[in-house]
């Protein structure tokens, strides 16, 4: 973590996961925000070994129904059955999950122990991010699993006001401001783990939203097998980051892993014979040995200005977290030029947009041509749970639904096909999904393709000259999942485009 980073954020140190408790006083939340610079505010977010009373939790689960006889059980069912038939059809049925409200006695909950309880829950579910959105009467709290939104939590509406004080107060916001976006952090100290927390707050008609990406940075291994990449484009990847410079560049949208990739080829490449130094928003992962620098806007250390620092500390190999705009890109493509190794992302939607995308940015194009050595284009998808997939034979039927829907992932199957689509048990959490993997297009530049560029050549003939050099897309990697059962035909078509 950098030192920016870490002037900007509360430390939260907590022991237990346990279910926040109502106290007999109120728990800080009438310190203004000049006091949380003091060291006791800053520890008093989490109370450590404390033996408050049960907190007051509904469930939203209805009561255990009485002992009946068979007779009045099935008069039972057959009422909610035509309950169920009567529910309108635009009504999504929802999971009934816990309900946390004030307590009736006139006690205060601990707000900390709460914060702390959410984010201990997130952690244990592999959350990436955690939303706290308010309603007209509920505050609903949702996690971001793999890559999908789920209900967890509900908060009582008289809660909201003392929940937002309490992460304003820890990330260093205004406190008075309710109607304006802010951003902030806030480090947990979880199992003696450090978790970085990266708040955003934006103002809804309903209230302000709260938004808490998890960095969790200690205890990642990264290895392209274990993100699902075939050993075919494993050895195109490692040709291309074994040339001591040029650019190497993970391409695709927001959420899709490309952070993870690069950093695949960081541990790859960090010794003690090289300087390797990065400049990141947010610095998600740390590696040791590796220098990792913290865009800072308020200080002007943006991209661009921490490039040219970087320059000027004798580096080997240069991670930019993103290139953004036409300064950060020829800096960046400069730098590859002048014997530097540099790794960055782009946010395109294939590997051969990637192209026209920094000829867009100013980038003359035999710089492109000349320093760019391969292009990683990739999504998530979601792998069935081992324990709950179903395994399904494809008939006529199937196959002409697939076929109006994605013609392209449809020509890869035929009628009599075994596949596996998700079933739902305890293990999965019901979602018939466990973790992730990628799905991979990796555009390896040749002599030829370099030579197309140069001459500005129609981008669709370049296309062509990959596709005969084994370029694989990326629904073609997960039309090959779906055979080998890893995922689902469903998930495919998700995260997957139709390719024009």
């Amino acid at each position: 973590m950098s030192g920016s980073t870490a002037q900007n954020s509360q430390t939260v140190n907590t022991s237990t996961g346990q279910v926040p408790t109502p106290m007999a006083t109120p728990n800080s939340l009438s310190q203004t925000p000049s006091e949380t610079n003091q060291s006791a505010p800053t520890q008093a977010l989490i109370q450590e070994n404390q033996t408050a009373q049960q907190p007051q939790v509904q469930s939203s689960t209805p009561p255990q129904a009485p002992t009946t006889t068979p007779q009045t059980e099935n008069q039972n069912m057959d009422e909610q059955k035509k309950a169920g038939e009567q529910e309108p059809d635009n009504q999504t049925p929802t999971k009934k999950i816990q309900t946390i409200e004030k307590p009736k006695d006139g006690s205060e909950l601990n707000i900390v122990e709460l914060i702390n309880y959410i984010v201990k829950q997130a952690i244990k579910a592999k959350t990436s991010d955690i939303h706290i959105e308010p309603h007209e009467e509920v505050v609903v709290v949702r996690f971001r699993i793999d890559g999908i939104l789920k209900d967890v939590l509900q908060v009582g509406k008289d809660i909201q006001e003392s929940l937002l004080f309490r992460i304003k107060v820890a990330a260093k916001m205004r406190t008075d401001e309710h109607f304006a976006p802010q951003d902030g952090r806030i480090r947990f100290i979880i199992e003696n783990k450090k978790i970085d927390t990266r708040i955003s707050i934006l103002p809804t008609s309903s209230g302000e939203k709260v938004v808490m990406r998890l960095l969790i940075k200690e205890g990642k291994s990264f290895t392209f097998s274990s993100l699902g990449m075939s050993d075919a484009d494993q050895l195109v990847v490692e040709k291309s980051y074994n040339r001591p410079y040029g650019m190497i560049l993970a391409v695709g949208p927001t959420g899709s892993g490309k952070t993870t990739s690069l950093y695949a080829i960081l541990q790859k490449l960090n010794s003690r014979d090289v300087n390797i130094t990065t400049v990141e928003d947010p610095v998600e992962y740390s590696i040791d040995g590796v220098n990792h620098i913290q865009v800072n806007n308020k200080a002007n250390l943006t991209f661009a200005s921490g490039l040219r620092s970087i320059l000027r500390q004798d580096p080997d190999i240069i991670m930019i977290g993103e290139i953004r705009d036409a300064e950060t890109a020829n800096i960046a493509t400069n730098a590859a030029l002048t014997g530097h190794l540099v790794l960055s992302s782009l946010h395109t939607n294939d590997a051969i947009s990637t192209i026209p995308r920094l000829i867009d940015m100013d980038v003359e194009p035999f710089l492109v041509a000349s320093t760019l050595n391969i292009v990683i284009a990739q999504r998530l998808a979601r792998k069935l749970c081992d324990k709950c997939k179903k395994q399904i034979t494809i008939d006529q039927e199937e196959l002409t639904r697939i076929t109006k829907m994605r013609q392209d992932i449809a020509m890869n199957f035929k009628v009599g096909d075994v596949v596996y689509k998700e079933e739902g048990c305890e293990t999965c959490g019901d979602s018939g999904f466990m973790g992730r993997f990628g799905l991979f297009e990796i555009l390896e530049i040749t002599e030829k393709i370099r030579r197309m560029i140069s001459e500005r050549e129609n981008i669709d003939d370049v296309f062509k000259v990959a596709r005969e050099n084994g370029m694989k897309l990326i629904v073609e990697d997960g039309v090959n999942a779906v055979k080998t059962g890893t995922t689902s035909l469903e998930e495919i078509m998700r995260v997957t485009a139709l390719k024009q």
